[in-house]
């Protein structure tokens, strides 16, 4: 078997960590600063710091994501250490950077543009560094400790130490400024989820005819898409049947459809979307035979 090449040794996946974690500290610094939103994550926890004692904020980031990185290395392993390192540094730096080379200067202080963009720069930089391969450290480690040792699925905890941090920084907050957060984080949170299945989306295809042969055939020669055939019985007759079972590309839709109804009109079609398909055609490239 052949051995997958290590992301982490790859000049792409080194630029994608850094460049998210650059637009991260680009999004803290335009958008959620400016505006005094509460969020979740060690910048949440930072902001709150902040404000209490007056502690720099990439300060802080950077070490808090250090001790963070110190607990993933014993507790998780040599492995996630590798991949948590870049962010680590490179997130509060970038943050510290922002902060002294644009100073006081924002784009705009509506707190709803604020929240949204903040929403929509966090969500992207964490799918960028996600998708890379990487972690974004800090605050990511805790709920993976809890799911190696203690069995608890990693989105509960997620979700109860952000709804914590939320809570720690109310108590400067108005009651406006945490609805906003609460926005925020969901923002951030749809945004993320869509770009992890950005690209592996595709649609499934059943169908049941009375020409399972020539669809089959059409779908094989003119979509170049592969075809398994499974067999059932009708419910009411009792007849045995093929079901033609394809995975094509959502843009292929329309085609195979328009396939389908020439040679059968009156063909049973379901159609799915699938959020990840994995294997020969997809993943990986295809064999003639």
């Amino acid at each position: 078997m052949e051995e997958k090449p290590n992301l982490l040794q790859t000049p792409l996946m080194l630029t994608l960590v850094v460049a998210g974690n650059i637009l991260y500290a680009l999004t803290v610094k335009l958008f959620l600063m400016p505006a005094s939103l509460v969020t979740g994550g060690t910048t949440g926890i930072a902001l709150a710091i902040n404000h209490g004692l007056g502690v720099s904020v990439s300060l802080f980031v950077l070490v808090f994501n250090v001790i963070m990185l110190i607990a993933g290395y014993f507790l998780l392993g040599k492995t996630f250490a590798i991949t948590t390192i870049i962010s680590t540094f490179t997130y509060p730096i970038a943050l510290e950077l922002f902060e002294r080379i644009l100073g006081p200067q924002v784009i705009t202080r509506d707190i709803l543009l604020c929240t949204l963009f903040s929403g929509l720069g966090i969500g992207l930089s964490l799918g960028i560094v996600i998708r890379a391969g990487a972690s974004t450290g800090g605050m990511d480690i805790p709920p993976l400790v809890l799911n190696k040792y203690f069995r608890i699925p990693i989105s509960v905890s997620l979700y109860v130490f952000d709804f914590c941090i939320l809570l720690a920084q109310a108590f400067w907050s108005t009651p406006e400024k945490l609805l906003y957060g609460i926005l925020l984080v969901l923002t951030y949170t749809v945004v993320l989820d869509k770009l992890m299945l950005m690209g592996t989306a595709r649609t499934e295809v059943k169908v049941i005819t009375r020409y399972p042969d020539q669809i089959r055939d059409g779908i094989l020669h003119q979509m170049d898409r592969g075809v398994t055939m499974f067999y059932g019985e009708g419910g009411y007759l009792h007849q045995e049947t093929q079901v033609i079972f394809s995975i094509i590309s959502n843009r292929e839709l329309p085609q195979v459809e328009k396939l389908i109804h020439a040679i059968d009109p009156e063909s049973f079609m379901v159609v799915s979307r699938v959020s990840e398909v994995r294997g020969r055609g997809f993943s990986m490239s295809k064999k003639y035979r």
